[in-house]
């Protein structure tokens, strides 16, 4: 049995414990029931600057971290549907959004934490709605998270009570440095500037550390919220690191106009009654709001700095090469320029059929990457080739209006096809590998089969788009592969029945990925039925 009043370290550490499974759970909860809203808001981040910080205000407040708000942005970056401009008030949003969790914890609730949990907890169980059930999980992560961060507050009373540690805060004291090193790292550890502050507010309250030192972790914790950001975009591309090194630097550079007049900002805060926890939680509101204030005017200017910092590479360099929304006043040259942009796309999906195989035989990480990787270029070419095409639709007649109608189907099937390649067959790739299974010689030979037919399909559809009489043919290509399927599901099952070990243990993989080589090719000959000649 551990003796919980002198292992504080054990208090400290199942304090923080709780106190991030509650926020996780309050936040995962949130994003569930404001889902809708939080797609509504990002569609939304071009029309305004303090739209932007809006947003980031409200989805900090819905996931309970500025780190995984810009975490989410980097990823949306690296994927190219948000630019660094787009996001910059976000960015500036998130870190007001933040102070209303350190607002939060400052008060003293953690009397009310176990009743509220055993409420919620009941409500939970009676609820039939998901909304309730939703909230009900809210409540018991805010619950949760007051009696983690009163934990912490125990373990702060043994802190300062330990000669040992009475003497480490002293050095620390005598060098701010070493606090800002400290608040950093943890906040980095931890994942969640929320607790690190929180932690500095107990300190305080019995007196382990000043009012001084406390507004040094607030510093620390701002810069270390960045770093969850920074190991997200290394992966990503130059937008990702954009939107990830924007968020340091504006973090870094608030921190440093702050820091000469760290004494005034604390004699002010002093001149009110309140308590240390109060002081230190308003202190980090008012540093965010005044960084707020002062960056504001700078947004664009900031941003084309950041960009000319990271600037894409030549590796990068992806974009639309035909359309262009101010080019083309004639619909039918912006409809020729278009089919070269979907002939492109086309192509890139085509590449990706092809290499899908790949991902069955070899486990390596460059072949999943390069997945994704052309997936996204999909999706940009998609969202860029759609909206310039309904651009143009608008201004045309009845006949070239049709046209537009039947590309933009076109290309939502490679994209649709792009999806089922990248999430659909990437996730049976990734179970298969993991589960280190091996399909059986008879049944790897099926797939590879179905799979040259897929491709053979996919090439013939293709063609078809701009060769019209070649649709009979790929509609012609596209049932015998749906025979050929059909067959192969037949063998498959007679392996089954014969108690061939590798076919049971591949069964639910074997089959998926023939449904989904079937529908990749069906998606791809959609537009063949409206240009046959044959029923």
């Amino acid at each position: 049995m551990i003796d919980t009043g002198n292992s504080f370290f054990i208090l400290l550490i199942s304090g923080v414990a709780l106190f991030l499974y509650g926020m996780g759970l309050a936040s995962s909860s949130l994003e569930k029931i404001m889902a809708g809203k939080i797609t509504n808001l990002l569609n939304r981040l071009s029309q305004s600057k303090f739209l932007a910080i809006l947003t980031g205000v409200v989805l900090t407040t819905l996931m309970q971290s500025s780190g995984a708000v810009t975490s989410m942005l980097v990823g949306l970056g690296s994927a190219r549907v948000v630019n660094l401009r787009q996001v910059m008030g976000v960015i500036i949003g998130t870190a007001i959004g933040t102070t209303l969790t350190v607002q939060l914890i400052s008060l003293d609730l953690s009397q009310y934490a176990l009743p509220v949990f055993a409420i919620a907890f009941a409500f939970y169980f009676k609820a039939k709605k998901t909304v309730f059930k939703n909230l009900s999980l809210t409540a018991m992560g805010f619950a949760l998270l007051f009696l983690g961060l009163k934990l912490v507050s125990v373990s702060a009373h043994h802190f300062a009570e330990n000669p040992m540690l009475t003497e480490f805060f002293q050095s620390v004291r005598d060098n701010p440095g070493y606090s800002l090193l400290i608040s950093i790292v943890f906040c980095a550890f931890v994942q969640s500037s929320a607790i690190t502050i929180g932690l500095a507010m107990s300190l305080a309250a019995v007196k382990a550390i000043t009012f001084y030192d406390a507004m040094i972790w607030v510093y620390g914790a701002n810069i270390g919220t960045t770093s969850v950001a920074l190991i997200a975009a290394a992966g990503g591309n130059y937008i990702g690191r954009q939107v990830a090194w924007a968020h340091f630097f504006y973090k870094t550079i608030s921190v440093v106009i702050f820091y000469p007049f760290t004494q005034l900002f604390i004699d002010f805060l002093m001149s009110f009654d309140t308590t240390i926890s109060r002081s230190i939680a308003n202190a980090h509101l008012v540093f965010n709001i005044v960084s707020a204030i002062l960056f504001f005017p700078f947004i664009n200017k900031g941003a084309a700095l950041i960009e000319k910092m990271f600037p894409k590479s030549a590796s990068e360099e992806f974009g639309t090469e035909f359309v262009n929304m101010d080019n083309y006043q004639s619909s039918a040259l912006a409809v020729s320029y278009a089919n070269r942009e979907i002939m492109r796309t086309a192509d890139i999906v085509l590449g990706m059929i092809k290499d899908s195989i790949r991902l069955f035989e070899t486990n390596d990480p460059k072949d999943f990457d390069s997945i994704k990787d052309r997936d996204n270029k999909v999706d940009f070419l998609y969202r860029e080739t759609k909206m310039f095409l309904l651009d143009h639709a608008n201004k045309s007649n009845t006949v070239v209006h049709q046209n537009i109608m039947n590309m933009i189907m076109f290309l939502s099937d490679l994209e649709r096809a792009a999806d089922a390649i990248d999430i659909n067959i990437l996730a049976l790739a990734i179970k298969k590998n993991a589960l280190k299974l091996e399909f059986s010689s008879e049944g790897w030979h099926e797939i590879r089969g179905m799979h040259e037919q897929v491709v053979k399909v996919a090439a013939m559809a293709i063609n078809s788009y701009q060769q019209r009489e070649l649709c009979d043919a790929a509609i012609q290509l596209k049932r015998e592969l749906a025979k050929l399927e059909i067959t192969f599901r037949e063998n498959h099952i007679s392996r089954l029945n014969r108690g061939l070990n590798s076919s049971i243990n591949t069964s639910s993989i074997h089959l998926d990925l023939l449904s989904e080589y079937r529908r990749i090719a069906s998606l791809l000959v959609n537009h063949a039925y409206n240009q046959s000649t044959t029923p």
